[in-house]
């Protein structure tokens, strides 16, 4: 499990990466089951964004694969064509959601909207960064 105050970190990272960018970002973090623990919308990120951040997260957990990857395998005629219509809508198939993993087990995700799909990945690997970091320090 993620608790809040691991999400909390998790979002610190990801913002501060985002603010080095310049780019104002949604982002968001799931737990094991793919649930909502927590979001932020930095000042002057998109409105339409929060939907997107929550659903990347949301993916990355429920496949177990960046959102980007799982882009890779979703073109027209490819092997996953037409996943992103599945679960309500909430499949997302750009770059910008990533598996959060302890001990080689996927136990959340982090999803990240609000620029381009570079920036959403680079905010978000931040996020993940964070969190392998601490796990790998609370593992010692």
């Amino acid at each position: 499990m993620i608790t809040l105050e691991q999400a909390r970190s998790i979002i610190a990272a990801a913002e501060a990466k985002a603010d080095e960018i310049g780019q104002p970002m949604n982002i968001a973090v799931a737990d094991w089951g793919g649930h909502l623990i927590t979001h932020i919308r930095m000042d002057g990120a998109w409105l339409g964004s929060i939907d997107i951040a929550i659903k990347k997260a949301f993916t990355a957990r429920a496949f177990d694969i960046s959102t980007r990857d799982l882009a890779k395998l979703a073109p027209d005629g490819g092997e996953f064509f037409g996943i992103n219509t599945s679960n309500q809508g909430r499949v997302m198939i750009f770059a910008g959601g990533i598996p959060l993993y302890r001990e080689g087990r996927v136990v959340g995700a982090i999803g990240v909207s609000g620029g381009s799909g570079v920036q959403d990945q680079a905010v978000a690997e931040a996020g993940a960064a964070d969190f392998a970091a601490r796990e790998l320090a609370a593992s010692d």
